[in-house]
């Protein structure tokens, strides 16, 4: 008697099913004072400032003098293309997020622009989807899937090099390594293209919005507090704050993700 034959998936799929079933349950597990009220919920606050005072020295020493001089040296125009080229291999990450989210419209759009950036735009050099009018990035994450999922904020967290973060977040970035289809498909070296193209646009950000970054890190009287409060306002904004939940938004369209604290200002 012939017994059909079972394939297993192959390993990169294996680890990301069982990341998410990780995360579903890290993040779903505990209590979150944050889900009820607008309160900052962060019970490791002094393992956090220990982080974030960390993360201020790397920034002092190496971060901001690398940025600025990244672009000093690189032309605007250089830096504006290399922005779009790491914007362009966020696509397929973005991609999968939407469709677990059930975003289909999403999904489309990111797609549609991918293909169209990709050919005509030269890998992403140029953007002629915009030039086209075609709808912006939805610009999401596996944290925001987590949220979508109903997955509790949790704790706030403070990560090295990231900054600012919450538990959910925190592994929604873990999940995001292996979201993108790109990653299974380019072989090293040739993958770590996207991770230079990533590093020098979050430099480029990281100099644009120097002064902003500068005087939350360096000049606030409390800047682990300051730091906190603008990306969880920022972040639970982003996720749909309701009518009982509002969050102001202190500096406009900020992105939860990123390099060092440049998730606060933008």
């Amino acid at each position: 008697m012939l017994l059909p034959s079972f394939k297993f998936p192959p390993k990169p799929a294996l680890r990301l099913i069982a990341l998410i079933g990780v995360s579903l349950l890290a993040a779903c597990a505990r209590p979150d004072p944050s889900e009820a009220t607008r309160d900052v919920f962060d019970p490791y606050e002094p393992q956090n400032r220990g982080m974030h005072e960390f993360n201020r020295g790397l920034d002092r020493a190496l971060v901001r003098p690398v940025a600025k001089g990244y672009s000093t040296v690189i032309p605007d125009d250089i830096e504006t293309v290399i922005g779009r080229f790491s914007t362009n291999l966020s696509l397929p990450s973005d991609i999968v997020n939407s469709v677990l989210q059930l975003n289909m419209r999403g999904a489309f759009h990111d797609t549609a622009r991918l293909l169209v950036n990709t050919t005509v735009g030269l890998g992403g050099l140029f953007d002629p989807a915009s030039e086209m009018g075609m709808p912006k990035g939805t610009n999401t994450d596996f944290g925001e899937t987590l949220h979508v999922w109903g997955a509790r904020e949790g704790a706030y967290v403070e990560l090295p090099l990231l900054g600012p973060s919450t538990e959910r977040d925190t592994w929604g970035i873990a999940v995001d390594l292996f979201t993108n289809p790109l990653s299974y498909i380019v072989e090293s070296p040739e993958s770590l293209i996207g991770t230079g193209a990533g590093v020098a646009a979050g430099l480029s950000k990281r100099s644009k919005f120097s002064d902003t970054i500068d005087a939350i890190l360096y000049e606030s009287a409390d800047s682990y507090a300051q730091s906190r409060s603008i990306y969880l306002q920022n972040r639970r904004f982003e996720l749909g704050g309701t009518s009982d939940r509002v969050y102001d938004d202190p500096y406009g369209a900020l992105e939860p993700s990123g390099t060092l604290e440049e998730s606060n200002v933008e």
